[in-house]
């Protein structure tokens, strides 16, 4: 039987944080088992080829019908191969505020809190701008400003600010609030995921092996403590030992999937599935948060903006990568370049929404092909107040998970998205973005508050920000406890967003990575 002191399962943000800094000082040794490749091709290190990768990276689940979607079927791609997600991701680096934090604290997991976290943030931080209050530049994840900004992105903060929306030069300085551009996860302007952050210079440490192609089937157990992971590769079932500790880092979603594989979870639903059940949990799965988003598309006449839509027919293909080899810094961009935190409830003193303005007409995700220049915004509610669920759909692991988020269901969450699109239309309305004619390809009267409804219904979907389905707390449903310990369950951890109780006021990759970090200083202290 194979063995390591610790068995990291997952190779996304949080499990190539976690992987990386328990191999550091060679004291244990760790096995990281990842079911995709290891995700060192073109496609992934250069950014502007992001809409270009392909199925090798991309679990591409969907969810079960929404209601609040008009009973449509929502797209939840995830990351699949070392880096998860940020491999696949816009690269956009956004912390949230403290109160996003301080909330974390208040709700029942002490040691969370902004003054709690901040400094693992900096300290995992290498910032080309340089150390100063707010950020760090000695951490082994890079953060830099775009080598390159299209002028439509100019042009979108521009038209924030001709409505009195401030510049904001910094969406993780002295407040979050404004409009600017996003800084980006990419060193010397390539794609810097948290693989090749935590994983580059670990991979040839002796006390380290990063297993890829592994399907893990289930977590092992002894006497109630994890024990080890059975899983497959090239056909073949396996099983590893975990001398002394099982970190689960394999996401929002199939984290929750693997626990009730392994026997943890909602009691009835485990035995309807046909699974003993080792832990009555009905948390475990539940709590699903995630921001669900609304699209404006705007055509243009002339080709200002990128030649035609990022993921479009052969032709559209080709105009794109014109653009992209012959503008400068093209191959760099996140298409989501520019953006804008904004309050639109006068009785929350957080912003409440939040804009990625692309630099082309990306709809469906990017999936339908699309003829024609243009440009798009996103309006995206920060804080859900709809709660959904991960349930299995089979005792087999890689069949998918029933994702349900049950967006919209809440309706506090359709108002805020109302708020949230019209006020994305004031932007794209105004004088800087107006002047280039755009023509809006699903129209609707802002005035109109059932069709407006209506609109948001039919079209909106995720902005791929899932968490909260392993939940962690000091109460007594919570899956894990604050040092990321699986409740009942000793020797298991989580490493990723799925331990999150709230979801934060913005992208989620570097809390995501922060939270690995931290599980991997917890189980360095819990083996002393």
């Amino acid at each position: 039987m194979e063995e390591a002191d610790i068995v990291v399962i997952g190779g996304g943000s949080g499990g190539s944080a976690a992987a990386g800094r328990l191999s550091e000082g060679g004291l244990y040794s760790v096995a990281l088992l990842e079911a995709g490749g290891r995700n060192t091709g073109l496609k992934t290190i250069m950014p502007g080829m992001m809409p270009f990768q392909g199925p090798a990276t991309n679990w591409a689940f969907e969810t079960v019908p929404q209601a609040g979607l008009n009973g449509r079927r929502g797209y939840q791609p995830r990351g699949r191969g070392l880096g998860g997600s940020s491999a696949i991701n816009a690269m956009l680096y956004v912390r949230g505020i403290p109160a996003d934090y301080d909330e974390w604290r208040d709700l029942g997991c002490p040691g969370w809190g902004w003054d709690d976290v901040f400094p693992w943030f900096t300290g995992t931080e290498h910032n080309t701008r340089g150390a100063d209050a707010f950020h760090g530049d000695a951490g082994p994840l890079w953060v830099s400003d775009q080598a390159y900004a299209h002028p439509g992105s100019q042009a979108f903060i521009d038209a924030a600010a001709a409505l009195q929306i401030p510049v904001n030069p910094d969406f993780n300085g002295a407040r979050q609030e404004g409009a600017g551009l996003y800084q980006v996860t990419q060193k010397n302007g390539e794609r810097w995921s948290a693989a090749r952050a935590f994983l580059s210079d670990a991979k040839d440490r002796a006390n380290l092996e990063i297993v890829c192609d592994a399907m893990v089937d289930r977590i092992l157990f002894t006497d109630g403590r994890a024990t080890g992971v059975a899983y497959r590769r090239g056909g073949e079932a396996r099983e590893i030992r975990a001398k002394r500790a099982v970190v689960l880092a394999a996401g929002a979603f199939q984290t929750p999937q693997l626990l009730m594989l392994s026997g943890i979870g909602p009691g009835a639903h485990l035995q309807e599935t046909g699974l003993e059940v080792r832990i009555d949990r009905p948390a475990v799965g539940a709590d699903l948060q995630d921001h669900v988003d609304y699209v404006a598309s705007f055509e243009t006449e002339g080709s200002f903006f990128v030649g035609r839509s990022a993921l479009g027919s052969l032709k559209s293909t080709g105009a794109l990568l014109r653009w992209l080899f012959t503008r400068k810094g093209g191959m760099t961009t996140p298409y989501a370049e520019a953006g804008a935190f904004l309050r639109t409830d006068p009785a929350d003193p957080r912003p409440d929404i939040q804009l990625h303005f692309l630099i082309a007409i990306v709809e469906d995700h990017g999936r339908t092909a699309l003829k024609g220049h243009g440009f798009s915004c996103h309006a995206c509610a920060l804080r859900p107040e709809s709660r959904g669920t991960v349930r299995l759909q089979s005792r087999h692991a890689q069949a998918a998970p029933l994702i349900d988020p049950a967006y919209l269901t809440a309706p506090a969450d359709i108002e805020n998205l109302k708020r949230g699109t019209r006020a994305m239309y004031r932007i794209m309305e105004a004088s800087p973005l107006a002047r280039f004619n755009g023509r809006d390809r699903w129209p609707v009267d802002l005035a109109d508050d059932a069709a407006l409804e209506a609109a948001i219904r039919n079209r909106a979907d995720t902005i791929y920000h899932p968490v909260g389905t392993a939940r962690m707390g000091n109460d007594g449903e919570a899956v894990c406890d604050p040092r990321l310990r699986v409740r009942g369950a000793d020797g298991l951890y989580i490493a990723d967003a799925s331990v999150m109780p709230r979801l934060i006021g913005g992208n989620t990759n570097a809390p995501t990575i922060m939270i690995g970090e931290r599980c991997a200083a917890f189980v360095r202290e819990d083996l002393r």
